[in-house]
C-alpha cells in the first residue's frame, strides 16, 4: 500500500518540477505555439473565407452561363424562326413568279395559235379563190354548145382539181 499514497516529498519535488517546467514553457515555448495556433487559426479561417468566396464565385458563374445558354436558345430560336420566315417568303415569290411566267407563256401560246389558225384560214381562202378562179376560167375559155355539155364538162374539172 505504500506505493498507492505518495510521500509528501514525493508530491512537493513533483510540484516544483511541474511549476519550473510551466515556467519555461510559459517563457519560451508558450509565445512561439500561440503564435503557431493563432497563425493556423487564421490560415484556416481564411481558406474558409476563400472557399466560400470561391463558391459564391461559381454560383455567380453558373448563373451567367444559364443566363447565356437562355439567351443562346432564345436567338438560335430566332434565327429559325427569321430562317423559316424567309424560306416560306422565297417559296411563295417563286410560286407567285412561276404562275406569271406560266400565265405569259400561255397567253403567248394562245395568240401565236390565233395566228397561225388565222393564217391558215387566210391560205384556204385564197387557194378556195384560186381554184374558182381557174374553174371559172376554164369554163370561159371552153364555149360550149349545150348546157349539159357545160354541166358535165364542169363536173368533170371539179373531180380533178386536187385540193391542196
Amino acid at each position: 500500500m505504500s506505493l498507492l499514497t505518495p510521500h509528501l516529498g514525493f508530491f512537493i519535488w513533483t510540484l516544483v518540477a511541474f511549476i519550473v517546467v510551466l515556467l519555461l514553457l510559459k517563457k519560451f515555448a508558450w509565445k512561439p505555439i500561440m503564435k503557431s495556433l493563432n497563425d493556423r487559426e487564421s490560415n484556416i479561417a481564411g481558406s474558409i473565407a476563400t472557399a466560400e468566396r470561391v463558391k459564391t464565385e461559381m454560383a455567380q458563374l453558373q448563373n451567367e452561363n444559364e443566363a447565356l445558354l437562355a439567351k443562346a436558345r432564345e436567338e438560335r430560336g430566332q434565327l429559325l424562326k427569321e430562317a423559316r420566315e424567309t424560306k416560306d417568303k422565297i417559296i411563295n415569290e417563286a410560286k407567285e413568279q412561276a404562275k406569271v411566267e406560266a400565265n405569259k407563256i400561255i397567253m403567248e401560246a394562245q395568240a401565236a395559235i390565233s395566228a397561225q389558225k388565222m393564217a391558215a384560214i387566210t391560205e384556204v381562202k385564197n387557194q378556195v379563190g384560186k381554184l374558182v378562179i381557174e374553174i371559172s376560167e376554164k369554163v370561159l375559155r371552153r364555149e360550149l354548145e349545150g348546157k349539159e355539155a357545160q354541166e358535165a364538162h364542169i363536173k368533170g374539172l371539179v373531180d380533178s382539181v386536187k385540193l391542196n
